[in-house]
């Protein structure tokens, strides 16, 4: 559970809001700092007060929007129940987050890799999920994910992304299918 909820109407919640906007639509090298402070009508002062740089509030703000995904991927994961297919529920997972980053405009903060971390919690839940068990198979299924994101927020339909994650084919090498 956050530790800190943000008050909207605060300096830093204000922060929170318009990191939220610019990280959502924007990749993180383009939006700078004098944006987002006024952005959000404060001072770049208080953004480094509050979270000590640009990087800072990113991960602050891409800590909160992953979370906000997860919880809907590992939602879908689990209505399918244990004794269904596992690649079915996976695609379904990757279309439910899909559904989640475009309605809410998180197609930039979610669609690039996390700056400035190797943690890549997309890829270890998909790890943890997929089937079969194959080495490096959650890092490609994130990888292909967010190259639709990132499709999407240069311009290509969202049908058009989700019929690429829905044609993912998760079958082991032997051609069976589990």
């Amino acid at each position: 559970m956050r530790e800190w909820i943000p008050v909207s109407t605060s300096p830093k919640g204000r922060l929170v809001l318009a990191a939220v906007k610019e990280f959502g639509g924007r990749p993180f090298d383009e939006v700078t700092v004098a944006e987002l402070a006024a952005a959000a009508k404060v001072t770049t002062g208080a953004l480094y007060h509050h979270f000590g740089s640009k990087l800072g509030l990113y991960a602050f703000v891409r800590t909160d929007v992953e979370r906000r995904l997860l919880d809907r991927m590992e939602g879908a994961l689990a209505a399918t129940g244990p004794a269904s297919d596992r690649s079915a529920a996976v695609t379904s997972a990757l279309l439910v987050g899909l559904d989640f980053a475009v309605r809410e405009g998180f197609l930039r903060i979610l669609g690039d890799p996390p700056a400035g971390t190797e943690h890549d919690r997309l890829a270890e839940m998909l790890s943890q999920n997929a089937v079969p068990a194959i080495p490096l198979l959650g890092p490609v299924l994130a990888a292909a994910w967010r190259a639709a994101l990132t499709a999407v927020a240069e311009g290509a339909q969202p049908d058009h992304a989700r019929a690429a994650i829905a044609a993912l084919s998760l079958h082991p090498p032997d051609g069976r299918v589990r």
